[in-house]
């Protein structure tokens, strides 16, 4: 039986779930480790490794074994139920097993494909680390729990979306560049690499703003794509996991429209990749259990209020506040929510027809499952 602390998400000091969920998380994250450290080729982001330190990884490896071996021992004695500190210790053995932080890494093939294991893991350890502290310090909810309703199924959309994003990058890239190449133009790139940074920045922005705000769109008002849509949308308490809910069609789909103009313009590599970081922390901001007053500026950039209005069930939000970034394009093609309350009551779609977790959330707009009505 799963421990009631791990259950409702309600961790009390002194129970030992706090301690517990550490040191499995840090255990099961370091096997991970261990393991792309045993098959690099097939668990990394190629983009990724040649930023790595390898000696500091083994040391963050090893002190995670030792935290997650401590507590965990720490938690199988002192409480009644042994499961945190007993599924810590196993994923702690089978790391050590594996080599541990000593694990050598022999030279290996640079294969486009791999799976986005490394990615997983420290976009998970980040985002919680992180994220649940936002929640924590400044709630919107403040009663709704860590681990809320269905954060299982959000927590498998999360580690399949990361470990797929060596295929979803391979495929959006060669159907942007083979498709796209006949509209590149050497004068309009040479302007756009001439141009000041932070310009530079506020235009890809910009413009993958304009492409996301169009395809967001069409994924509103077309039915056939609302389907897909609707997967993301089904989420009925959002916080920073609830962004991961999403449909692979539509994850492949949106990121060759925003690449598109991208490639044609000839953005620096160095500016995709402040684009890419600062894309990922407002998606996960914006979808967060966090209240913030963002003031006038609300009307400029996309908050989580203005986000968690696109979510919402109430009538006069459906298809409403479509923007990533910039709220401005949502008061300027006139689909913002106006004259609202400060917060919605509700999110999810209307008629909650939506089956729970991800396997059958993916079947879903194919027709292939549905809610069970039990």
């Amino acid at each position: 039986m799963i421990s009631k602390g791990f259950k409702d998400g309600h961790f009390q000091i002194g129970e030992g779930s706090i301690s517990g969920t550490i040191a499995c998380m840090l255990a099961i994250l370091s096997f991970l480790g261990v393991l792309a450290f045993h098959f690099p080729e097939y668990l990394t982001t190629p983009e990724l490794r040649q930023s790595y330190n390898v000696d500091i990884i083994r040391s963050l490896i090893f002190v995670a074994l030792v935290v997650s071996g401590s507590l965990g021992l720490l938690n199988f004695i002192r409480n009644k139920n042994k499961r945190f500190g007993f599924v810590a210790w196993v994923f702690v053995s089978l790391a050590i097993a594996f080599g541990g932080h000593q694990v050598e890494v022999e030279p290996f093939a640079n294969h486009k494909v791999s799976l986005g294991l490394d990615w997983f893991i420290l976009d998970l350890l980040g985002s919680t680390l992180i994220f649940i502290f936002i929640e924590k310090w400044l709630p919107h909810k403040p009663e709704q729990p860590i681990l809320r309703p269905e954060w299982q199924g959000d927590l498998n959309h999360f580690l399949v979306n990361h470990l797929a994003i060596g295929f979803v990058l391979l495929v959006t890239n060669q159907f942007v560049q083979s498709t796209f190449s006949w509209a590149i133009s050497s004068t309009v790139q040479s302007f756009i690499a001439g141009l000041p940074f932070v310009l530079q920045l506020l235009l890809i922005l910009l413009v993958a703003d304009l492409m996301q705000y169009a395809a967001h769109r069409a994924y509103h008002e077309i039915p056939f794509l609302w389907r897909f849509h609707s997967v993301h949308h089904s989420a009925k308490h959002l916080d920073w996991l609830a962004g991961s809910r999403q449909h692979m069609f539509e994850l492949i789909a949106t990121r060759c429209l925003v690449l598109t103009p991208i490639f044609i313009l000839g953005f620096s590599k160095d500016i995709i990749s402040i684009y890419v970081i600062i894309v990922g922390v407002q998606a996960v901001f914006n979808h967060a259990n966090v209240q913030v007053n963002f003031g006038w500026l609300r009307y400029l950039i996309v908050s989580p209020q203005f986000h968690h209005w696109h979510h919402a069930s109430d009538k006069a939000a459906i298809d409403r506040n479509y923007a990533a970034h910039f709220s401005f394009l949502d008061y300027l093609f006139g689909t913002a929510v106006r004259g609202q309350k400060e917060w919605p009551e509700q999110y999810g779609v209307v008629g909650d027809y939506m089956p729970v977790g991800m396997f059958k959330q993916q079947l879903y707009p194919l027709g292939l499952a549905k809610k069970d009505t039990k």
